[in-house]
């Protein structure tokens, strides 16, 4: 068998580091708020190129809380992707406010640019924006759409841990970038964690309170807050991950070019990387007219595969109140019925890439 993603051979490579960190995180008796948070919240800063990090409880939470520190709530709009996973509408729900969809570049699956001014309204606030499948969304047109109509930009890049655009790397270049470290992603705690980066200190202050209780001081509560902290045993396995992060996406580049020379010519279509895109390869996706048959012929071969995502947000009952039917974004629901993903994790083998390769050229 080949699996999709081995995460817990993350671990084993580097074990000792990982076990002297969380050995140090126990015997300190320290478990939230403390030394490990704060180291981890500037190394991630420093990483991403960012002013501030503010570490939370998941993905979801940095979203939702970055939306509330904006002010972000009923009768509001968010202009959100149709293309992406359904985490990034939810934040917007759980604001009160409602999300606006924008159809894909269907190159590159991300947020297209040139249809996000027709979508803007006089209710809109924000434009969240997906770094999906690790491949930077074109954040210029984005931000300067943004500027002329006065609205945040936020970025999901829960995917895209160390992904470059135009040189710079994610994480500063929005108003606000959100980071999911679910124990999948290229940089993933061994839990549930999130965090955000920004150089607004304002929002960071915001959203730290927010997850806080409401709370700057101890006891005392300026605003109706929830509990989204990042732990000190998740930002200590964290911290120890980052100095790791850059080798494994090499890895994961490494495979990510094999497969783009080594399947070109099939009937397959095979990712699109602008030339000012530095993805890190989260995922690697493939469109099939006969994804089915290419799926099964995979796991035939015990290859290990995953669509991402087989519905879209609209399509999804929890969605069924903004009577979106089918057909009104038809392309993202051609990228549903045809994606499929290989794998890509930095540690799989050469012998199992050439493997897979194999596989999906002999169908």
């Amino acid at each position: 068998m080949i699996p999709f993603l081995s995460v817990g051979a993350t671990y084993t490579e580097i074990k000792a580091e990982i076990d002297a960190a969380v050995a140090r995180v126990l015997e300190s008796g320290w478990f939230l708020l403390g030394a490990e948070l704060a180291a981890f919240e500037s190394a991630f800063a420093t990483y991403t190129g960012a002013q501030h990090c503010v570490g939370v409880a998941n993905g979801l939470d940095a979203l939702h809380l970055t939306l509330r520190a904006f002010g972000i709530g009923p009768s509001d709009e968010v202009i959100v992707p149709s293309n992406t996973y359904i985490a990034t509408w939810l934040a917007v729900s759980m604001a009160g406010a409602t999300p606006v969809p924008v159809e894909p570049d269907e190159a590159t699956y991300n947020i297209d640019p040139a249809r996000i001014e027709p979508a803007i309204t006089r209710r809109t606030k924000a434009i969240l924006a997906v770094h999906l499948y690790g491949q930077p969304a074109d954040m210029d047109p984005i931000l300067e759409i943004a500027g002329r109509h006065g609205l945040r930009v936020v970025e999901d890049a829960a995917q895209a841990h160390g992904a470059r655009y135009k040189g710079q790397r994610v994480g500063g270049i929005g108003h606000v970038t959100d980071w999911s470290f679910y124990p999948g992603k290229n940089l993933g705690a061994f839990g549930d964690a999130g965090a955000i980066t920004t150089d607004d200190e304002a929002v960071a202050e915001a959203v730290r309170a927010l997850g806080n209780y409401g709370s700057r001081q101890k006891y005392v509560h300026d605003t109706k807050g929830y509990n989204s902290r990042l732990d000190e045993l998740q930002a200590a396995v964290l911290g120890v991950k980052l100095a790791h992060l850059d080798a494994w996406n090499e890895r994961r580049r490494r495979i990510a070019n094999r497969y783009l020379a080594e399947l070109a010519g099939l009937d397959l279509v095979l990712p699109s990387v602008p030339g000012w895109a530095e993805p890190a390869w989260h995922v690697f996706v493939v469109r099939s007219r006969d994804r089915e048959q290419v799926l099964n012929r995979l796991r035939a071969h015990g290859i290990g595969t995953v669509v991402h995502y087989p519905t879209p947000p609209h399509h999804q009952a929890a969605y069924a109140d903004l009577d979106l039917k089918n057909g009104r974004f038809p392309i993202s629901e051609a990228i549903h019925r045809e994606v499929l993903s290989l794998p890509i994790g930095p540690h799989l083998a050469d012998d199992d890439v050439s493997a897979i390769i194999e596989a999906v050229r002999t169908g």
